[in-house]
């Protein structure tokens, strides 16, 4: 078996309002919509999140999404309105984390180690 890529996926109690709070943390709509109960989007090196709807598992998800810049990715929230937690800074990465509303924990993680994953 040859692995090709990655999904994350993550899910919420009301996909509806789920959607248009990713959709302003993203600063764009949905790249696809092909199940009335799910919505994707797809990141510049092929990775994809699924955001979908199941109540008993909302809130206890968790995902990474790398990005070439913290600083930029903290002036996007912040124009958004989004409030992140502190900036945590490693010999390896810098990280910050923020919630949706159903409360899945969300990591923005710079590389600066170039072995890492980008």
């Amino acid at each position: 078996m040859s692995i090709k890529n990655a999904l994350a996926s993550v899910a919420v109690k009301d996909l509806s309002s789920a959607v248009q709070w990713y959709e302003r943390l993203f600063g764009r709509p949905a790249d696809s919509r092909q199940m009335s109960e799910m919505a994707e989007w797809k990141f510049e090196r092929g990775g994809w999140l699924q955001v979908y709807q199941n109540t008993e598992r909302a809130g206890s998800g968790s995902f990474t999404l790398a990005v070439s810049s913290l600083d930029e990715q903290l002036s996007d929230l912040d124009e958004r309105g989004l409030e992140p937690g502190r900036k945590m800074i490693s010999e390896k990465v810098k990280v910050v984390m923020i919630k949706d509303p159903d409360g899945n924990s969300i990591a923005f993680a710079e590389a600066i180690d170039p072995s890492l994953a980008q």
